[in-house]
């Protein structure tokens, strides 16, 4: 409300102040921090100092210019990831004028209301005013990684320390188990953490990603075989008396020629640009080294509810004293009734809908609200569910609060499977409220609700009851069972840790509630796609087995395997965990212990494999992953920390818009990096060869500087940002061992290397023999600039022929094509400009035919597409 607003005026976002980014002058001064760039900083100076001012002008304006594209890049990319880091921020449940909310974390303010559950991230210091079960792992302030016990209760001692405070939650721990409700009473650098990061000085930097260390690994072996060729050529130039400026100036040039230090620039470029793609899919990734490991899944393991499946549950059928009802009306909205055989029931089966309806209200921690029309749960789906339908049933939440008030609670947990809450009732004695897994639930129950009241429970019973629940699972529907037990006046229930197990058993069974949650229409498609990609998916749920079954059937991933529950599991030995893991598609009614074992199984196989979860229990198995993927929605904090990747739309076809963003940026890199390296084979090669044979060299300083403007900046950074092959989703994954300067790689970067080198030299010798010196560099320069430019549009694509890759999806990479080309054309008729890059003039039709002499190697590259594919058509 406006108090809230006001409190966040006055103090603030609630915020743990973080080390200040780089100012921008420091992030320019940044750019002058490689080698390479001091190294043309001192050619300009000696060009200078032996009098070329014009060589020493140009140098400088290059290393400048060169200097504010490296800056803009850094500053986009970093804009970027703070707007990620924004919109991956944490929220949390407050009360405010009597309504739950959901807001971020960040909003909160001293004085809110919040609701605390199992996996939920604590935002800000609070007392609590109410606590059941509680218990939270404060190892981020003590030191101590077992979780504490927490009580709502006042202390009489003073001075207690922080892991004393029994009362008190604080900003950075976690809730391990139970529920609370606390008023906040510090935010941000006021909280416990905010002390301790304020002493700190500043905060690690982000560590260096996988792919940057192979990259840097890759420019440092550059670095040493292009000094090793400059040592040479400079020992042969020495012994030829060449004069030591041409020398000293053509060395350093090549050196920085060689080295495409814009690599890293263009590297975080495309990766933060696939971040932000990704994030506008709905997947927001909060490790930049998981872009390109999604590229390499092969197996996906996904929940089913929420993301495979629409994620908002409606209650369809209820089955109560002997009778069966549907219910009508979709999602959690107040529209739809209660039928019983086609009509609405008379007033007999009040009583029982009315029992059946009071569980389903009394234990919940569920809130319905309404927002521009649509009715939202804040709470976990199934319990919203569970709400929508006791009110269509006719209880009221707002009476059984007022006149039932909570005693205490058990949390749920996945090794009970069961929730209950204990209420007063309004004659003095206390009553639980059971709601859980149909299974689990009828083994503590020993009476059951019928037509004529409360009768003992016969095993036969419980057998009918599991089949009924059994073919309401065949019919896709998820089946919850709810119980009550009385407790006497003078006989309060136990609060311990002793309650679950005393409190859960002797229950009387009231009925079950069939849900359903329709598939994702999109869902489907993408296990379509991933079939096609050669990924696996499989479902790991906590439902019924045959409800998970049923669903499967219906997506398509039965197909890929066979249907396993977690009793199963635990009957498998090591071998059957080896050989049978790979062949299961579904596994259902696992427990978190099970969920990380079938990671570790399928990885020891060697997959890579990507894991979906949203609830606490579910962050071991997603940390064992090798792609965490946690549901933005229904997740809870814990586990989106956890995670590398978290999908706002909690829907299974974002995770395969991901592993396709991920494939896309690594061919990315991949071909930018082989475009780059290629081109400073050329240029080494060159330049050797003609060392070596005691011709001139054939390109000057300012020509190598001026190409490794032009060809190595912009049309990388083009090809770096290059749309997504549409067939990528079409080939299987690539080995996690593979490693991108494979052979094939290399082959192709030296071959490309090689030809171009060849191109360039026929010309210039050519011209050395007829025309002179000065023209012959020209000439070489000019072809040089023009095959580099239009080898760019063949490096599109490893596979494809030019044709089949569409002109105008990269339309930067043209302007940048016509404009270079112009810039060059320009500087053999511009005076001036000519002056600038050494170059001589030439008739128009000369300029034309070395485009055409440039376009050779583009087109023998093109060729050797041509066979290749036609070798692999023959294969098949």
């Amino acid at each position: 409300g406006p108090e809230a607003a006001t409190r966040l005026a006055a103090h603030g976002a609630n915020l743990i102040v973080e080390r200040q980014p780089a100012s921008l002058v420091r992030l320019f001064l940044g750019q002058f921090k490689s080698l390479m760039i001091w190294l043309l900083i001192a050619a300009g100076l000696v060009a200078g100092i032996f009098g070329d001012l014009l060589d020493a002008i140009a140098i400088l304006a290059i290393v400048i210019l060169n200097a504010v594209i490296g800056f803009y890049q850094e500053y986009s990319a970093g804009k970027s990831m703070a707007a990620l880091k924004h919109m991956a921020s944490p929220q949390s449940r407050v009360r405010r004028d009597g309504k739950v909310l959901l807001i971020p974390s960040r909003d909160i303010v001293t004085g809110d209301l919040i609701g605390l559950e199992a996996g939920d991230l604590i935002p800000a210091d609070a007392r609590l005013l109410d606590a059941t079960s509680l218990q939270c792992i404060e190892s981020v302030l003590t030191g101590e990684s077992e979780a504490v016990a927490k009580q709502a209760m006042a202390l009489t001692q003073a001075d207690l320390s922080t892991g004393d405070r029994t009362n008190m939650i604080y900003m950075g721990t976690s809730v391990a188990a139970g529920t609370a409700e606390a008023v906040v009473v510090a935010t941000a650098m006021a909280t416990e953490l905010g002390r301790i990061a304020g002493m700190m000085e500043e905060a690690a930097a982000e560590p260096t990603t996988p792919l940057q260390k192979k990259l840097d690994a890759v420019g440092r072996i550059l670095v040493w075989a292009a000094l090793g060729i400059v040592a040479l050529l400079f020992g042969l130039g020495a012994l030829r008396q060449v004069p030591w400026y041409e020398l000293t100036m053509t060395a350093i040039s090549l050196a920085v020629a060689a080295v495409p230090e814009g690599l890293p620039a263009v590297v975080t470029v495309a990766l933060s640009l696939a971040v932000m793609r990704m994030a506008r899919r709905h997947a927001l990734v909060r490790r930049l080294a998981a872009v390109v490991t999604l590229g390499s899944t092969s197996v996906i393991c996904t929940d089913k509810t929420g993301t495979l499946t629409v994620g908002e549950m409606t209650a369809r059928k209820l089955h109560v004293a002997g009778r069966s009802y549907e219910i009508t009306g979709e999602g959690y909205g107040p529209m739809g009734e209660v039928h019983f055989e086609g009509h609405k029931p008379d007033h007999s089966h009040a009583a029982a809908l009315q029992e059946l309806a009071m569980v389903m209200v009394a234990c919940n921690h569920a809130h319905l609200v309404e927002t521009d029309g649509l009715w939202k749960t804040i709470g976990d789906p199934t319990e919203g569910a569970l709400l929508a339908a006791g009110r269509k049933m006719g209880a009221d939440r707002a009476r059984i609060e007022r006149e039932w008030p909570v005693y205490s609670e058990i949390p749920f947990d996945s090794t009970r499977k069961l929730s209950t809450t204990i209420r007063q009732s309004p004659e003095g004695g206390w009553r639980a409220f059971v709601n859980g897994a149909p299974g689990e639930l009828l083994e503590h129950c020993t009476h059951f609700l019928t037509p004529s009241g409360i009768q003992i429970l016969t095993d036969d019973d419980r057998t009918r009851l599991l089949q009924l629940t059994s073919s309401m699972a065949i019919q896709a529907l998820r089946v919850l069972a709810s119980a009550r037990r009385d407790f006497p006046a003078d006989s309060a229930p136990p609060t311990d840790d002793t309650a679950a197990a005393l409190v859960e058993r002797d229950l009387v069974f009231i009925g079950l509630t069939g849900m359903y949650d329709p598939p994702r229409p999109e869902a489907k498609e993408a296990i379509s796609k991933c079939r096609a990609a050669g990924i696996r998916v499989v479902m790991i749920t906590g439902d019924h087995r045959h409800t998970a079954g049923a669903i499967a059937d219906e997506m398509g991933i039965a197909a890929d395997g066979e249907v396993v529950s977690g009793k199963d599991l635990s009957l498998w030995t090591d071998e059957d965990w080896k050989t049978r893991v790979d062949r299961v598609g579904v596994y259902a009614r696992v427990t978190p212990a099970h969920k990380l074992r079938i990671i570790r199984a399928l990885k020891a196989n060697g997959a890579v494999v990507a894991m979906t979860g949203d609830g606490v229990n579910d962050a071991p198995a997603i940390q064992g992953a090798d792609i965490g993927i946690a549901m933005g929605k229904a997740g809870t904090e814990v586990t989106r920390q956890a995670a590398d990747m978290i999908l706002t739309d909690d829907n299974f076809a974002t995770i395969v818009a991901a592993v396709e963003e991920g494939r896309g940026i690594y061919n990315s890199i991949r071909k930018t990096l082989q475009y780059l390296l290629a081109g400073s084979t050329a240029e080494l090669l060159l330049m050797a060869v003609c060392v070596i044979a005691g011709l001139p060299a054939p390109l000057l300083p300012i020509h190598l500087l001026w190409i490794n403007l032009v060809t190595d900046g912009l049309p990388a950074l083009c090809l770096a940002s290059d749309p997504i092959d549409p067939d990528v989703m079409k080939r299987s994954p690539r080995p996690r061992e593979e490693r991108m300067t494979n052979p094939v790689f290399l082959r192709i970067m030296g071959f490309t290397g090689l030809l171009t080198a060849a191109v360039v030299f026929a010309v210039y010798y050519y011209q050395l023999k007829n025309a002179g010196e000065e023209t012959a560099r020209t000439y070489a320069f000019t072809t040089l600039v023009f095959a580099e430019l239009l080898r760019a549009f063949g490096a599109r694509s490893e596979t494809k022929p030019l044709w089949r890759i569409p002109l105008m999806t990269n339309k930067p990479l043209l302007v940048v094509m016509i404009g270079t080309v112009a810039l060059q054309v320009l500087s053999q008729y511009h005076v001036g400009f000519g002056n600038v890059l050494k170059t001589a003039w030439m008739p128009p039709l000369d300029c034309l035919l070395l485009f055409a002499i440039g376009a050779i190697p583009l087109l023998v590259l093109e060729g050797m597409k041509i066979v290749r594919l036609a070798g692999l058509r023959a294969a098949v």
